[in-house]
């Protein structure tokens, strides 16, 4: 792949919430990198936030964006409903890219954007921020060098408190923001129209590509039940899951938590040990079955959730540096998952990943 002997010009489609707390901060400071569009179906709003986020561009359609000289690779951060969509168009223009999550509303429709990025030779990214701690990096390590041993069982308790969003009440966003740039529009996350669902959807997306970047294995089978609370999109979820070289997987995820006590415990059991994870205390500790513990540095909260990250490793791609640490085919792994367990929670069976 041709690195680029210039700054990587980069444009951001849908830019709202998320785009203008973490992608465009990250286009700012990467020394690599330089603005050159945003999006957004509000022309005043898109002229605002170019000229506060120092972009010359401002557009209202994705092919305005597209027509401008100078873009190596875009960022789709609007609403899940317009993801495929849009991806397919920057692939198609031969842009590398990074998606929001989740990153399609079918499996299907993730395999086909991922067939296209191999295809056409470009990176392609979901914006996965846990891929990027110290303890995911390590955790990953322990695995793929064989330290853990056959990864047997992974218990997840995935936990935050976007009740209220879900359910529609407010919009107010988490993450520990007292401000935001843009809020989310309403219905971003309680419209199944818009947001596909709501939890399992918005939060078990993360949980479902984590699995894959941890372990290098994509999802064989999916048993789900399902829970909306009478809400139209679900507050509750638990699933069980067959990875392909039959790690067996329990995950619990809810929305409906207090905001002073989530969770993201990860458990994962090896024939040689055991990596205990918390991702939103940052905390990690290795247990072997065979010499001592070791204990990991708590991370900062500054590291807890690096937001700004998958926005750094796609400019540092196309400049030729580092791995892609979330990537399309993770983020598939993810797609599989949801639409087996939403098939699973219907069928009330077992369902198997395509």
């Amino acid at each position: 792949m041709k690195i680029l002997d210039k700054k990587v010009g980069v444009a951001v489609i849908g830019a709202g919430w998320w785009a203008t707390y973490a992608h465009l901060p990250a286009v700012i400071k990467h020394p690599k990198a330089e603005g050159i569009a945003v999006q957004s179906r509000n022309r005043k709003k898109a002229e605002k936030i170019a000229q506060d986020f120092h972009c010359p561009w401002a557009c209202q359609t994705i092919e305005e964006v597209l027509a401008i000289d100078g873009i190596d690779a875009v960022i789709v951060s609007s609403t899940p409903n317009m993801h495929y969509e849009q991806a397919l168009k920057v692939l198609q223009a031969g842009k590398h890219l990074l998606l929001e999550k989740p990153m399609t509303f079918t499996a299907e429709e993730a395999l086909e954007l991922v067939t296209l990025a191999h295809q056409k030779n470009l990176h392609l990214l979901v914006s996965c921020p846990w891929h990027y701690t110290r303890h995911g990096k390590k955790a990953r390590e322990l695995i793929t060098t064989g330290h853990l041993g056959a990864v047997k069982m992974i218990s997840v308790l995935m936990t935050n408190p976007l009740e209220k969003l879900f359910k529609g009440i407010n919009t107010s966003p988490t993450h520990g923001m007292d401000e935001v740039y843009v809020e989310p529009r309403k219905g971003s996350y309680n419209d199944p129209k818009i947001a596909g669902g709501g939890q399992i959807y918005c939060q078990v997306s993360h949980v479902g590509a984590y699995l894959s970047y941890l372990t290098g294995q994509m999802p064989k089978s999916v048993y789900a039940r399902i829970d909306n609370c009478g809400y139209p999109v679900d507050l509750y979820n638990v699933l069980n899951i067959e990875m392909e070289r039959g790690t067996m997987v329990s995950v619990a995820s809810t929305a409906a938590t207090p905001e002073s006590d989530r969770n993201y415990e990860v458990r994962i059991y090896g024939t040689k040990g055991v990596i205990f994870l918390e991702l939103w205390k940052g905390t990690m500790k290795w247990v072997p079955f065979e010499g001592e513990p070791t204990l990991y540095q708590d991370l900062s909260p500054e590291e807890i959730y690096p937001a700004e990250a998958p926005a750094m490793n796609l400019i540092d791609l196309v400049n030729g540096v580092g791995e892609n640490a979330s990537s399309g085919q993770q983020g598939l792994a993810s797609m599989q998952i949801i639409t087996a367990a939403i098939a699973s929670n219907e069928q009330k069976q077992p369902v198997e990943c395509r």
